[in-house]
């Protein structure tokens, strides 16, 4: 089980990274992420607009 928070976190900082690097609204990143998210497999849709969220107004946060 830590493996796999292991790989959420570094999931996490990764796409932080990225929507760091990238200037995009707030609607076309969450967008984006939702998109990178399903393609990898990473979680279910069905927790998919909870972590996009959560990833997002880190971002945001970092950001301002």
């Amino acid at each position: 089980m830590n493996g796999f928070f292991s790989f959420v976190a570094g999931a996490i900082v990764g796409g932080v990274a990225t929507a760091l690097l990238t200037p995009t609204t707030g609607p076309e990143l969450r967008a984006r992420i939702k998109i990178y998210l399903q393609k990898r497999g990473i979680i279910a849709a069905d927790n998919l607009d909870e972590l996009v969220e959560m990833i997002a107004a880190e971002v945001e946060e970092k950001t301002k």
